[in-house]
């Protein structure tokens, strides 16, 4: 078989001899394997098979109790012009062997190849250089800038020497007939055509090379045959030389190299949300080590290791804090407008800003296990990532530049065949040539899924790939967690009711007693009277009450704070019975407040629970004004659950579901075809999230959050929600606009220029102008900013 390669797999977790055979007898059951070989010693596999049985090979090996390592390379590639440069690049790739899965981005000239750890780099950087383009690890910034200003030289020298070219055109629009010598123009034109215009004849010949076309190939033939016609013009008149074309050429090679200035300025628009990410990695910091402070590279931190973090620095490190008192600014990373307060035991997130105070932070995450470094991963993810419509854009852009070919020899026959003249005729071809570019269709899909992403990733939206981005916009049901999504999922006080005194006596005396207590009531009481700045009375005498409470003298009072059992055993009643049986049937826990010398009653009753998020309403509300259906799935109890769910006005509300049995509960709402987002802290909602057409996760970024969601929220405001179904909407919006543009003009503009309306050098600038229409539509999502 042609596609047959010899894959070495790395396979991790074999110990004996019995391993080794177990595995290969599991890469023999794969269909059409040749031959395979396991090599416990190396720990690797030699199988001889097609190369569309990878995928299998791996399953092979997972299934029969091991694992394969994979690593992710990153490439830079330069010379592609068009989307079906990209289909070559990524056919390329496909073929080396160990390669899983390749994505080629356009917008972003990058390659991203999934492969078996220990495949050699070279072989992917021949392959590409083999397809006719050159490739890299990243390339910096500073690289980037340098091509820019190669362009930019490029372009003012073809601006340059084509103006004079097309004075006579503007003369003839002033009534003045006149054209510069042949000689002069000869001399104009060819330092444009085949100095500044080299490298469209040296992509072209790489991909005639290659056994394909892409744009260089029409704009290099088009080109040539307006330059060609000229000298042939030139040569056989006589001492009336007729009008030439020489302008022509040199006007279209300098609109497209201005197309390609202006695309490239705004295709690294497109990726300023990543360039602004990693500037905040700090590439120093103060070290502590037995009190003295060393200045080290960010590089030779470890963890445990102490780092100093001064006024207006950023924190180098993801941390905790172990001495000071600060406020972080995290608006970059997390989307968070307000700075947090941050003291001792406080999590810290290397690049925020530190505030007004000097902190002591503990490395407890460097490098790429950095919050910072994941969000960076998953934002690159999802810009190179394709949208499923762009598989359609791709076969499409495969056999484009063939039919153009065949279009423009047919325009030449055609006109020839109608007695057109043999000028007349290959002009309206070079037209046909010039005009369809498939830049823009190459363009459409990733430039606005990088536009779109990055500005998302800037409010603290992460999306993990296109096929997310793409379903979120179809959403019609959300279905909610309850504790820690819409509530906050830290108990409070929420409501009070007292026997004719006054609320804040009640938790005066409730807080007296709570001093020596360690209950999780007890700090969300004390809590309660530090931010009502009450001042605690002492407590003497304090008695813990098992399972029923806890009691004390308090100001010459025997008290006792507990639930209703301790009330049942004192055989007290009180008119405070009916808020007590209301608030329990809303997933209250009940306190009661109880006086037992001298005079046994009941003083008073506190009612905690989970209070609402402040942005749950507004998020609800948001969703149900865009059309969308809102379910509450929760294992807690009815009262609470339904409590919540009126509070927030949620259609359904589902209640004392498992963990386990919240996918079940996804799936049946997606049984009619509806699609769903489910949104949960991504911990013990993973299951729901997976099942989910769409997983948002809510919180602080957890490994579990990012792998489990399509979306990662980087903090938990439900406001967040409704705004990230709002930028996938725009951004698919984005897509289509961009899409629909791109074909219109070429089933506009190719028709016209084979009919003679069009000259080369309006299609040209028209050229030109599809590319960076698509890309600048694209930016205008950066624009956008969520609803507070």
């Amino acid at each position: 078989m042609s596609n047959l390669q010899t894959f070495d797999i790395p396979i991790r977790g074999m110990t004996c001899a019995s391993c080794a055979g177990r595995v290969e007898r599991a890469l023999r059951q794969v269909p059409e394997v040749q031959q395979s070989s396991v090599n416990l010693a190396s720990e690797q596999a030699r199988v001889t098979a097609p190369r569309e049985r990878l995928d299998e090979l791996l399953a092979a090996v997972d299934h029969a109790g091991y694992s394969v390592p994979l690593q992710r390379l990153e490439l830079s590639i330069s010379g592609m012009t068009c989307a079906s440069c990209v289909g070559r690049i990524e056919r390329a790739l496909s073929k080396v062997a160990g390669v899983r899965s390749v994505s080629v981005n356009l917008a972003s000239e990058r390659a991203h190849v999934e492969l078996l750890q220990g495949t050699a780099s070279n072989a992917l950087l021949a392959a590409v250089e083999q397809a006719g383009y050159q490739a890299s690890l990243v390339s910096t910034d500073k690289r980037a800038d340098s091509g820019l200003q190669r362009e930019r030289l490029h372009l003012f020298l073809a601006l340059l020497l084509a103006a004079p070219l097309m004075l006579p055109m503007f003369a003839e629009w002033a009534g003045l007939h006149w054209m510069l010598p042949p000689w002069v123009q000869f001399a104009l034109a060819t330092p444009v055509q085949f100095v500044l215009g080299a490298r469209f004849y040296k992509a072209a010949w790489k991909a005639i090379r290659a056994g394909s076309g892409n744009m260089d190939l029409l704009v290099a033939l088009g080109t040539s045959a307006g330059y060609g016609l000229s000298l042939y013009l030139w040569a056989s008149a006589g001492e009336h030389p007729p009008h030439l074309y020489f302008e022509a050429s040199a006007v279209v090679i300098a609109l497209v190299l201005l197309g390609k200035y202006l695309e490239s300025r705004a295709k690294r628009q497109t990726g300023a949300a990543i360039r602004a990410l990693e500037a905040l990695r700090p590439e120093q910091a103060t070290r502590l080590i037995d009190g003295h402070e060393e200045s080290v590279a960010i590089t030779a931190l470890q963890l445990g290791d102490q780092v100093v973090v001064r006024p207006g620095e950023r924190f180098p490190v993801d941390g905790e804090v172990l001495e000071g008192h600060s406020q972080a600014d995290e608006a970059l990373i997390s989307g968070e407008s307000l700075p947090l307060s941050k003291g001792p035991g406080d999590p810290v997130i290397g690049g925020a800003i530190n505030g007004e105070g000097r902190l002591i932070v503990r490395a407890t995450a460097l490098g790429g296990e950095s919050v910072l470094a994941r969000i960076i991963r998953l934002v690159e993810d999802a810009q190179a990532a394709k949208a499923p419509i762009q598989k359609l854009v791709d076969r499409i852009s495969a056999v484009f530049v063939p039919v153009v070919l065949l279009i423009a020899l047919a325009t030449l026959g055609g006109w020839l065949l109608a007695g057109a003249g043999l000028e007349q005729a290959l002009i309206n071809a070079v037209a046909v040539l010039v005009i369809a570019c498939p830049c823009a269709l190459g363009l459409a899909t990733p430039a606005a899924i990088m536009a779109g992403t990055g500005v998302a990733a800037r409010h603290g939206i992460l999306i993990k790939d296109a096929e997310a981005l793409e379903l979120a916009q179809q959403v019609s049901v959300v279905a909610f967690d309850k504790t820690g999504t819409l509530t906050s999922g830290q108990p409070r006080i929420v409501h009070l009711a007292t026997m004719g005194g006054e609320e804040t006596e009640l938790l005066r005396l409730a807080g007296a007693l709570q001093q020596a207590s360690e209950h999780p009531l007890a700090h969300t009481v004390l809590k309660a009277v530090e931010e009502r700045t009450i001042t605690l009375p002492a407590v003497t005498a304090s008695q813990v009450l098992a399972g029923r409470g806890i009691r004390g003298e308090v100001e010459g009072q025997v008290l006792a704070l507990g639930n209703q059992r301790l009330l049942d055993e004192l055989s007290l009643s009180s008119d405070l019975q009916e808020n007590a049986t209301t608030w329990e049937a809303e997933g209250r826990t009940l306190s009661w407040l109880l006086q037992l010398q001298p005079q046994p009653q009941v003083m008073g009753l506190l009612a905690f629970g989970d209070s609402l998020k402040e942005g749950a309403q507004p998020a609800i509300a948001e969703l149900h004004r865009r059309g969308i259906e809102c379910h509450l799935i929760s294992g807690d109890n009815a009262g609470s659950a339904n409590a919540v769910g009126r509070a927030l006005g949620i259609d359904q509300v589902h209640a004392q579901v498992l963990p386990a049995d919240k996918a079940a509960h996804i799936a049946a709402l997606k049984q009619d075809g509806t699609h769903v987002a489910m949104v949960g802290d991504g911990i013990n909602d993973a299951p729901a999230l997976a099942a989910a057409d769409v997983g948002i996760a809510m919180g602080g970024g957890t490994d579990v959050a990012m792998h489990a969601a399509g979306i990662t929220l980087m903090r938990g405001d439900p406001r967040l929600v409704p705004a990230a179904l709002e930028i996938s909407h725009r951004t698919w919006r984005k897509i289509q606009q961009n899409l629909f543009w791109a074909f219109v003009y070429n089933l506009v503009g190719i028709p016209l220029a084979a009919a003679g309306l069009l000259n080369p050098m309006v299609a040209g600038a028209a050229m030109a102008l599809s590319s960076v229409s698509v890309v600048s539509n694209a930016l205008l999502l950066n624009t956008w900013k969520p609803e507070q």
